[in-house]
């Protein structure tokens, strides 16, 4: 339970309140900082995992929690401060709620569910922490983005989207299956 990554995990759901008060705060600067650490973080312990063989259940939960908490946390503030478009804010936290939702949904209607990251939902959440780092350090005066923002925006509004249906695709898939049973499992597409 305590290993290293999960250690590493844990820390950086203990930097989102950090990150909060910061951006409320307005100390774009040092939020930049803390959400870099945070995401730098959430690439080290995913690595260390895999390379030390420590990969866990309680891992596999606190890792996406972790993601999922600090995008909504920081968009929601950086929206309510005119940094983020609201609409942009609003497909990251719906894309996340139902994500919940439908995970919730699948373990008590179908049985255990194994949280596991398509390849689309690590490359969006790239993107998420990319985008955001870029608007922090636009806030903080450390680059001027403004030319690149609102191009960023719209696809990260389309990755949002795009791997949002793709979850809600690939889970009702999952459900059909079992549903069905091992005689009818429906073929690969």
């Amino acid at each position: 339970m305590f290993t290293l990554p999960n250690i590493i995990t844990i820390a950086r759901i203990l930097l989102i309140p950090v990150v909060a008060f910061l951006l409320l705060d307005h100390d774009y600067k040092l939020a930049f900082a803390v959400f870099m650490a945070a995401a730098v973080g959430d690439w080290v312990d995913g690595f260390l995992a895999r390379r030390l063989n420590q990969i866990s259940q309680l891992g596999a939960v606190l890792d996406p929690v972790a993601d999922k908490m600090t995008m909504m946390i920081v968009a929601i503030i950086m929206a309510a401060q005119g940094l983020l478009p609201v609409w942009l804010a609003v497909v990251i936290v719906m894309r996340d709620a139902i994500i919940v939702a439908g995970a919730i949904a699948y373990r008590f209607l179908v049985g255990h569910i194994e949280m596991a990251p398509t390849r689309l939902s690590k490359a969006n959440t790239f993107l998420e922490f990319g985008v955001l780092t870029l608007v922090m350090a636009q806030a903080g005066g450390i680059v001027d983005a403004s030319a690149w923002l609102m191009p960023l925006f719209l696809l990260l509004f389309a990755s949002v989207l795009v791997s949002g249906a793709h979850y809600v695709w690939v889970w009702r898939r999952k459900a059909l299956d079992h549903a069905a049973g091992p005689a009818t499992k429906l073929p690969d597409r």
